[in-house]
């Protein structure tokens, strides 16, 4: 079994509507999904090994209904918060 990672994130998407289905399918149902424009603001749990490829596959998925879908998202776990904008990391600390 994985390791517990907190993510908060925002989706910018051209179709927001059509990436949805795709993060209710990753992220699950009991995260919590508002909508604003086109940008979506998400905050979930989801179970897995790294934040990268946490990263990858969620916004990789996205991206097959809608190309031009940006995700920044931070994953916590363990007291340890990567931040990383579409697949690129853009900062690692250690929480206090």
């Amino acid at each position: 079994m994985g390791r517990s990672f907190k993510l908060n994130a925002k989706v910018s998407s051209n179709d927001v509507n059509a990436v949805l289905p795709i993060l209710e399918k990753y992220i699950g149902k009991n995260a919590t999904v508002k909508k604003m424009g086109q940008e979506l603001e998400i905050s979930a749990t989801v179970e897995g090994e790294v934040a990268r490829e946490l990263n990858r596959q969620l916004l990789s998925e996205m991206r097959k209904v809608e190309k031009k879908t940006r995700l920044r998202s931070e994953w916590s776990c363990d007291g340890v918060t990567e931040k990383f904008f579409d697949y690129v990391l853009k900062g690692k600390r250690q929480d206090k």
